[in-house]
């Protein structure tokens, strides 16, 4: 039986939470000099007595959560701050409509960095610091910090590590859950300020600096310009955010073997990272290739191919280039990136590198299958047996992926989108990229997407974010069930 006051009282101490990431934004906003302040006052007030409602309402001892109840409360969670945090845009006016609100909300705080903005420039500060942040809160990811921060959690708080911290394999860093949580947000906050530092060395300002920065670390891609990176026209700016996407495409659990404990061996010697890195580099040099037999000087091209690869495979969505403009073959091979994305355990979309190798592994074993019939063989990961259990799920979840895809492409199709621009809309969307092709490229936007199909980008956004599964398994019979 599914425990509610449980549950909502956790909710009221999220949305708290929430509230306070709100009124920071608007002292920032006073500090920015903002001419009106209403949008956010009104957010905040909306979120606090939301949040305060909840936890007096609901003053139930804080328990252990079930299984269930930890996926449920996931959901609430991301659901409600992704509609509360819609609230200073929709106050603002800047957005047609709380759907175009809520769409942004939710790409933000899934890091997905679609938008419906047509000139990003044209908004306030403040709500593009707002912006911005949704992104690093959402980065790594609502609940883990809701684990490191508030104690409510308590010996519950595995099940919405779990539920969560997509990739992680539920490693424990430390004895208690709180313990890993608060690790992992100590690693995410000095990388953090560390990119703060190079980008400002090289030449960004403070406000533009702290965006770009929430917005790397989190691979979510929100920029405060129209031509995103683009627009600074600096070699050094590029260099510097594609080292940190790749940092943060990366198993922060790994980043914490390396840095902490100093296992620079396990580090380099995973197979996923090296993997990661092979698709780096491979679809690089062949879009560097590409490019350089055209329009680009070689140099350039090398540049240009290896900042797109980067921003689209560890799904951030940055752009240095219009790549709408590039041929079929570089514009098919990111799509494929698209799917690939970053390492388990990061902050990156995608079916996970990590996954896509095993998938690799699975077909060559059936291969030998085929031909050694009595043979025996397993399938390895970082020389460890992968059990057929994991192997069964594993191709479950490539299946509810590729099915989501499918239903989301009918369904956009249906709504009057053409072809191309559905496909890429929903594999960007799902799998938390942002920019895709045709009418939702690098160099356009998505508010000319009937209402509906923004609901449905917007259910994709949180799909992808929570793998599939934590989502889907709400609207079975079985999970209801007593």
């Amino acid at each position: 039986m599914i425990r509610w006051p449980n549950i909502l009282r956790a909710v009221g101490f999220f949305i708290l939470a929430l509230t306070g990431s709100l009124i920071l934004t608007t002292l920032c906003a006073l500090f920015l000099g903002s001419s009106d302040l209403s949008p956010l006052i009104s957010a905040v007030i909306t979120a606090g007595g939301l949040g305060g409602f909840l936890t007096l309402a609901f003053r139930s001892p804080p328990r252990e959560f079930s299984h269930r109840e930890g996926i449920l409360l996931v959901v609430i969670t991301w659901v409600a701050f992704s509609a509360l945090g819609a609230l200073p845009f929709y106050f603002s006016g800047h957005f047609a409509s709380f759907t175009d609100a809520f769409f942004e909300s939710i790409s933000g705080f899934t890091t997905t960095g679609a938008t419906i903005l047509e000139d990003i420039e044209a908004l306030p500060r403040d709500l593009l610091l707002w912006r911005s942040l949704t992104h690093w809160i959402g980065g790594m990811g609502i609940i883990l910090l809701g684990i490191a921060v508030l104690p409510l959690i308590g010996t519950g708080g595995m099940e919405l590590y779990r539920s969560e911290f997509s990739g992680a394999k539920s490693e424990k860093l430390a004895p208690r859950v709180a313990e890993t949580a608060m690790a992992l947000w100590k690693l995410y906050v000095a990388f953090s300020l560390a990119e703060y530092i190079a980008l400002r060395l090289a030449g960004m300002d403070t406000f533009d600096a702290v965006c770009h920065t929430f917005s790397t670390m989190a691979t979510g891609g929100f920029s405060t310009r129209n031509a995103s990176i683009e627009a600074f026209a600096s070699p050094a700016i590029e260099a510097i955010i594609i080292v940190f996407m790749l940092i943060a495409g990366v198993s922060f659990t790994l980043h914490y073997r390396l840095l902490v404990e100093r296992r620079a061996r396990r580090f380099f010697g995973d197979q996923e990272i090296q993997f990661y890195l092979a698709l780096v580099a491979g679809g690089t040099l062949a879009i560097a290739a590409v490019l350089a037999l055209s329009s680009y000087e070689p140099l350039e091209a090398g540049r240009v191919a290896l900042f797109q690869v980067v921003s689209i495979m560890t799904t951030t969505g940055f752009s240095s280039a219009n790549f709408e403009l590039w041929s079929p073959f570089t514009q098919l091979l990111l799509l494929a990136l698209m799917f690939a994305g970053g390492c388990t355990g990061s902050t990156a979309g995608g079916l996970k590198v990590a996954r896509l190798f095993l998938l690799f592994r699975v077909v060559a074993r059936e291969f030998r299958r085929m031909v050694e019939r009595r043979g025996v063989s397993a399938v390895r990961l970082n020389g460890a047996a992968v059990s057929e259990n994991t192997i069964q799920s594993l191709l479950n979840l490539v299946y509810i992926a590729f099915l989501i895809n499918f239903a989301g492409c009918m369904a956009l199709t249906a709504l009057g989108v053409d072809v191309l621009t559905a496909i890429a809309a929903v594999a960007a969307s799902m799998f938390n990229i942002g920019p895709g092709l045709g009418s939702v490229g690098p160099a356009d936007n998505y508010a000319h997407l009937p209402a509906l199909a923004k609901w449905v980008l917007s259910f994709c956004m949180l799909a992808g974010r929570l793998e599939f599964y934590t989502v889907l398994i709400i609207f079975t019979r079985s999970f209801w069930r007593k």
